[in-house]
């Protein structure tokens, strides 16, 4: 019968949630542990209390869970160590060598 069939498929589709908010967790702990390296305890029960909040407001709770564990660490005023990138970002001052135009105009 169709009308069973959006039914059938919601398990399916909160297994598919549920894989992609752990895989999520696991970059924002990552993230957050680079950022905060002490803070690993703390920054697991964030992300824990963050999801539950999440699924409580949304079946798409990995679209919150960002911004809701930045403001919930943000709220605890905590200072982040400051990360060296200058090795990963070409410089201002760099040049660019190729043969090829920056852009080019279609005609």
């Amino acid at each position: 019968m169709k009308t069973d069939q959006p039914y059938q498929s919601a398990p399916a589709f909160l297994q598919t949630v549920s894989v992609a908010l752990g895989q999520l967790k696991k970059r924002l702990q990552q993230e957050y542990e680079r950022g905060y390296p002490d803070l690993r305890d703390l920054i697991r029960l964030v992300l824990d209390q963050e999801e539950a909040r999440a699924w409580d407001l949304t079946l798409f709770p990995h679209l919150l869970l960002p911004d809701t564990v930045e403001a919930h660490l943000a709220s605890l005023n905590l200072h982040r160590v400051q990360t060296k990138h200058a090795d990963l970002f070409a410089s201002r001052d760099s040049e660019i060598e190729t043969d090829q135009p920056a852009f080019t105009l279609c005609g």
